[in-house]
């Protein structure tokens, strides 16, 4: 399993690659504004920053709701740096658009993932990623470890390639049980 660091901090990135094991990152506008990165040009200069830092992909979100702006948006991302992933939502607009950069060769996470039709709807588009919120499924009385299992049951039954990214990990239990159930990449904190 792939370990990515879910973050915009420079020092804790430092951090996790001196321990060796760090395959990737992921990380929002959420997650830059708490750094104090605002304003597109910094946010731009910060990604690359980013990938500067690490070997793996690192995930760049898109901001836009609509399929033109998250292409017009994923489009600058993917030119930024050969390791970006365009980060998606899973909504119908974003499925559309991970169809169309995966038919473009630009590696997509599709994010806020909540079952496994969604889980399948993304493999279907060619997602490279697909990143089940397990925390937030928790949360609501769902068990996101199952739904992980659920997810690399059906994915190596049907042979697809996307790669099951556990995000919303809350501590190391989780990290642990999503290995144990089939997750390719687990991305948390530093802390977790």
């Amino acid at each position: 399993m792939k370990f990515f660091i879910d973050t915009a901090n420079l020092a804790q990135i430092k951090e996790a690659q001196a321990l060796g094991v760090l395959d990737g990152v992921t990380t929002n506008p959420s997650l830059m504004a708490k750094e104090g990165i605002t304003g597109k040009d910094s946010i731009l200069k910060h990604y690359v920053d980013i990938c500067n830092l690490v070997d793996g992909d690192v995930s760049a979100e898109v901001n836009a709701l609509d399929f033109d702006g998250m292409v017009r948006e994923g489009e600058e991302l993917a030119e930024l740096h050969e390791q970006i992933v365009v980060k998606l939502p899973m909504t119908k607009e974003g499925v559309m658009a991970a169809k169309y950069f995966s038919d473009r060769g630009v590696k997509t996470n599709v994010t806020l993932v909540f079952s496994a039709g969604q889980a399948i709807l993304a493999a279907k588009a060619g997602a490279t990623y697909l990143s089940p919120f397990i925390g937030r499924i928790d949360d609501s009385s769902w068990d996101g470890i199952e739904l992980i299992a659920q997810i690399s049951h059906i994915y190596n039954v049907q042979g697809f390639k996307t790669e099951i990214l556990a995000a919303s990990i809350r501590n190391a239990l989780h990290i642990v049980r999503c290995a144990e159930a089939g997750a390719d990449v687990c991305t948390c904190p530093l802390d977790s």
